[in-house]
């Protein structure tokens, strides 16, 4: 009865597009929890609320579901072609580009669930999808669905790292799978490629340092980082598109997790850079980006900006710098205009720095044209 009841599972799974399915015991991961809060005593997720009460709940499933004594974990493949190049426009992390995968991945695992209940006979399943205390990828890897590369991501046999995980807690003891006996080697792409060194090559990550993780807090991104994000405006895939087993496997989503439209997998950054609440609505709220609010993408536009280096969008950025609403904005903003640092870039700089109410605004435009102070005696070259 258990075996029928997992290939059912596994039947309905796949037929709904999943790329892999896999079961594991509901047990807890005791060396999950270590590692985990090992990497919070490092300080690993700053940005994030998470302390060992948090990692002691997410290795164990049980928490989730009382009495569980099985998941069932599926990986989902949304791999798509990345949409065209083009100038000052910004780029997007292949998850995010697309209807948000939540919704999609959740209708997934309710169908598996109702499966396996009306199998029982009863209600016996949990469903999580990333939106509750679970170690995904640790409970992954030990069901086989795939090994943790040093990028920390779960890559899956034949489909690569771009999968999102989803679970099916369930009372019932369904028979095992086994985990795979594999690891990245000596492989260290992904740890070469990442510009801001956020990847250790010993299967950890400072996420302080990640540009995923610095293009989605709602803060100040520290100066010495911005440099460094390039052209993301939400997410950073450098380390996956790298992956020699994500390479091969190709793009495996299908039309499903292609972009919206080319202005929310490609957007013109200025166009993002002037984002208000109503486009941001219709535009980027059905997506991943939308739990952030516009004014975060406005702000990494305005990092991006000032990464291209192009002296046609000093107009828009200092129209920021005096008018956006939110001071993280108009620090930014500054920012950007200090590394153009052509005389209208400070000069617009200049005209804001007394009108400027903001404190932190005011220091972002101190720091902006601090380089162009020039010692008696001494003449700026820029």
């Amino acid at each position: 009865m258990s075996e029928a009841i997992k290939q059912l599972a596994v039947r309905t799974a796949l037929e709904l597009g999943a790329g892999a399915v896999r079961v594991t015991s509901a047990r807890a991961d005791e060396e999950s929890r270590r590692r985990m809060q090992a990497a919070f005593a490092r300080r690993d997720f700053l940005c994030w609320s998470y302390d060992d009460e948090y990692a002691r709940r997410a290795t164990d499933p049980r928490e989730l579901c009382r009495g569980a004594r099985s998941v069932v974990c599926i990986a989902l493949p949304y791999a798509a072609p990345a949409p065209r190049a083009g100038p000052l426009r910004g780029r997007v992390s292949n998850y995010a580009w697309s209807a948000d995968y939540h919704r999609r991945l959740r209708v997934l695992l309710d169908a598996v669930a109702h499966a396996i209940d009306e199998a029982a006979g009863k209600r016996v399943t949990t469903v999580a999808c990333d939106t509750r205390p679970l170690a995904e990828r640790a409970l992954a890897a030990r069901a086989g669905l795939g090994w943790i590369g040093k990028h920390t991501n779960l890559i899956s046999p034949g489909l690569g790292s771009f999968v999102f995980l989803g679970e099916v807690v369930t009372t019932l003891e369904l028979p095992q799978d086994e985990s795979l006996a594999k690891t990245c080697g000596s492989c260290a792409r992904c740890v070469e490629v990442c510009p801001t060194q956020a990847l250790r090559g010993d299967y950890t990550i400072d996420a302080n340092r990640c540009i995923s993780d610095l293009t989605q807090r709602t803060g100040a991104i520290p100066i010495s980082m911005r440099p460094l994000i390039g052209d993301w405006v939400w997410g950073c895939d450098l380390c996956q598109l790298v992956c020699p087993p994500t390479r091969e496997a190709g793009p495996l989503g299908g039309a499903h997790w292609a972009p919206l439209d080319q202005e929310v997998g490609r957007p013109a950054l200025v166009d993002l850079l002037r984002l208000r609440s109503s486009a941001f609505k219709k535009r980027f709220e059905p997506t991943a980006m939308g739990w952030r609010g516009a004014a975060v993408l406005r702000r990494n536009a305005a990092v991006a900006l000032g990464n291209a280096l192009d002296r046609s969008t000093v107009g828009p950025l200092a129209e920021s710098l005096r008018g956006d609403p939110h001071p993280m904005v108009r620090g930014h903003a500054a920012w950007a205009l200090g590394r153009i640092g052509s005389p209208a870039a400070l000069a617009a700089l200049r005209g804001q720095s007394n009108m400027e109410r903001s404190d932190e605004v005011r220091a972002e435009i101190s720091m902006a044209l601090q380089p162009f102070h020039s010692s008696p005696g001494v003449c700026s070259t820029r």
